[in-house]
């Protein structure tokens, strides 16, 4: 199963849950910190790093030996990562999408592909928790591809965990794609309930079973609240304002280890999103490749 942790801002306790969720377990998980422009789920797991990966992208470089300037690779790219300006060719690296279209098109094969350094990827164990986090090179754009690449270490004989990044754009899009379950995490306050709607329906147009959890409930207003049960939103989780968790979070400590009534709540958390899950298989059954509602078919 893989269950990603995002929240429409940040701040919400999005990497609380995260780690908490994972170290709850023995074994058998796998932590992906998806967050690649600040990665910090490492600063709770403490883990032990074995590897250490560079990660590139492909870009277009032009031979203008060969290059005839008829600008049809300028032409198929969507992003203006390469254009003909007079008698000179300008490839842009940091807007390139890498399709390889440019390439493609060219009738004089004067452009080729070379690699451009996005950031790392760093393995690393604590006890039985796989832990894996990407870190994007400064003032790169593109986080996507690395967020892609922390991606593909998923492995599927594990619950695996995903740290995304805040917010509703293209990376969280990214870490998003592809879960089993998204929980949202989000706090009751005016500007948690504006971004958790742009959160709640970026999830919805993924089409991706989802819950919300509300860190430091017993603060703000009920706004939060009444606009999951309109949404016929799952809560699946409240987390008060406990000086406890805050004291713990500020030394890097987990609240499982130092509050272990919290192991017990993040087991049934995760129980709770296996009813949910379990209740959508029933709910829907496919015909020759659609998805059909159980409830209104004849």
């Amino acid at each position: 199963m893989i269950i990603s942790i995002a929240s429409g801002k940040g701040g919400t306790g999005k990497t609380t849950v995260a780690t908490n969720l994972a170290l709850s377990f023995d074994s058998g998980v796998q932590l992906l910190d998806c967050d690649v422009e600040e990665p910090n789920a490492h600063l709770f797991i403490h883990p032990t790093f074995d590897k250490t990966e560079t990660v590139t992208t492909s870009v277009p470089e032009v031979d203008e030996k060969k290059c005839n300037l008829c600008g049809k690779c300028g032409e198929i790219c969507q992003f203006k990562a390469i254009i003909v300006i007079g008698e000179t060719v300008l490839p842009f690296p940091e807007l390139c999408h890498s399709c390889g279209g440019c390439m493609e098109v060219c009738p004089e094969g004067a452009i080729t592909e070379k690699g451009r350094e996005l950031g790392i990827i760093q393995k690393g164990y604590r006890s039985g928790l796989e832990f894996i986090h990407g870190k994007l090179r400064v003032g790169e754009a593109m986080s996507p591809p690395l967020i892609r690449k922390v991606r593909s270490f998923t492995s599927s004989d594990k619950l695996t965990i995903i740290d995304a990044p805040p917010g509703t754009s293209c990376p969280v899009i990214t870490s998003m794609e592809g879960a089993d379950f998204v929980v949202l995490v989000t706090e009751p306050t005016p500007f948690g309930l504006h971004d958790l709607k742009l959160a709640v329906g970026a999830v919805k147009v993924l089409d991706i079973p989802f819950g919300l959890i509300i860190n430091r409930s017993d603060i703000g207003d009920d706004k939060v609240a009444e606009y999951a049960h309109n949404e016929g939103i799952p809560i699946l989780m409240e987390i008060p304002f406990d000086r406890r968790i805050a004291e713990a979070y500020s030394k890097g400590d987990v609240l499982v280890k130092v509050m272990p009534e919290w192991k017990t709540a993040f087991l049934v958390l995760y129980d709770r999103i296996e009813e949910i899950l379990k209740a959508k298989k029933h709910e829907f059954f496919y015909i020759h490749g659609h998805k059909v509602s159980a409830s209104g078919y004849k």
